[in-house]
C-alpha cells in the first residue's frame, strides 16, 4: 500500500510539474496554443500505446466519447487561461469545486451539508471581496468554468467508458479533445504550433500532466480502496500552491492558502462520508 500511495503522490506532483511548464509556454503559444500542442501530442502518445484503429466503434459509442473529449478539452482550455491570471494552486482549488459539487449532489450524508459550506468558504476566501485583492476575477471565472467542465467531463467518462477498455476510452476522447481546441490553437498561435524547438517542452508537457501520471493513478487506483484513493487526491491543490511557490515564485497570502485547506477539507471530508466512488478520480485533463 504504501507503495501505491507514493505512486499516486508522484503522479499528483507530476500533473502540477506539467501545469508550471505549460506556464512557461504560455509565453510563446498562449493559454489556447499549449492546450493545443499537449492535447496533440498526449493523443500521439496514447494511441501509440493503444492502437485504437483497431477497434471498430459504433456510432453511438463515438458520440459518447466525442461529448467525453469535448468536456476534457474545455476544461484543459480554462484551467490553462485561468493560470495565466491566477497562481497555480489557487487555480486547481477552485477547479476542484467541480467534481466536490459532483461527489455532494451525488451523495445522501447529512454532513455533506458541512462540507458544502466548507467550500463555499473556501471559495468566498478566494474572491476579491475578501480582501484577496490580488486575484483576477476573469481567472478565477475561468478556473470555476473549468471545474464545471470537469464535473461533465466524469459524467461523460462514465457513460463512454461503460463500454469500452479506460485506456481506448481516454486515447479516442483525447484525440477529440484536440479537435476541439485546435482551432482556438491555431487562431492564437498559427505557425508557431509548428516551431520544432518547442517540441521537447511540448512532449515534457504532454508526458508529465498526461501519460506519466495517467499510468501511476491506474497503478494506485487498483491497490488502494476508493476513500483513501480520493483522500490522497484532495491533496492536490496543496501540491499544486507548492509547486507554484518552488517552480513559479508564487508567494500565496494567508488567507489563500486558508482557503485552499478548506476546499481540501471539503473534499477530504467528502470522500471519507460517501459510499460512492470519488468523484474525479481520474485527473488525466487537469
Amino acid at each position: 500500500m504504501l507503495n501505491s500511495v507514493v505512486l499516486l503522490l508522484i503522479a499528483m506532483v507530476s500533473i502540477q510539474s506539467g501545469a508550471s511548464i505549460a506556464k512557461k509556454l504560455f509565453l510563446v503559444l498562449g493559454a489556447a496554443g499549449t492546450s493545443t500542442l499537449r492535447l496533440l501530442l498526449a493523443t500521439l502518445i496514447l494511441w501509440l500505446l493503444y492502437r485504437p484503429w483497431k477497434k471498430k466503434f459504433t456510432a453511438d459509442q463515438l458520440k459518447k466519447l466525442f461529448l467525453y473529449g469535448a468536456s476534457l478539452g474545455f476544461m484543459n482550455l480554462l484551467f490553462y487561461y485561468a493560470i495565466i491570471r491566477i497562481p497555480l494552486g489557487i487555480a486547481v482549488a477552485l477547479e476542484f469545486t467541480g467534481p466536490l459539487s459532483l461527489a455532494i449532489i451525488a451523495s445522501k450524508s447529512k454532513l455533506d451539508y458541512l462540507w458544502a459550506i466548507l467550500a463555499g468558504v473556501g471559495i468566498y476566501l478566494l474572491l476579491p471581496i475578501a480582501g484577496a485583492s490580488d486575484l483576477d476575477p476573469v481567472g478565477i471565472a475561468f478556473a470555476l468554468g473549468a471545474g464545471l467542465f470537469w464535473a461533465l467531463y466524469i459524467l461523460s467518462g462514465q457513460r463512454a467508458g461503460s463500454e469500452l477498455h479506460g485506456g481506448l476510452t481516454t486515447t479516442v476522447g483525447m484525440a477529440f479533445a484536440a479537435l476541439v481546441v485546435l482551432p482556438f490553437g491555431a487562431y492564437s498561435s498559427g505557425a508557431a504550433l509548428l516551431d520544432w524547438e518547442l517540441l521537447p517542452m511540448g512532449i515534457g508537457l504532454a508526458i508529465f500532466s498526461s501519460a506519466l501520471p495517467y499510468t501511476l493513478e491506474m497503478v494506485s487506483m487498483k491497490r488502494l480502496s476508493t476513500q483513501t484513493f480520493g483522500v490522497l487526491m484532495s491533496l492536490e491543490p496543496a501540491i499544486a500552491a507548492i509547486v507554484g511557490l518552488i517552480f513559479l515564485k508564487e508567494e500565496l497570502l494567508l488567507v489563500q492558502w486558508v482557503a485552499i485547506l478548506c476546499i481540501i477539507l471539503s473534499s477530504a471530508g467528502s470522500t471519507l462520508t460517501s459510499r460512492r466512488a470519488p468523484a474525479g478520480a481520474d485527473h488525466l485533463g487537469v
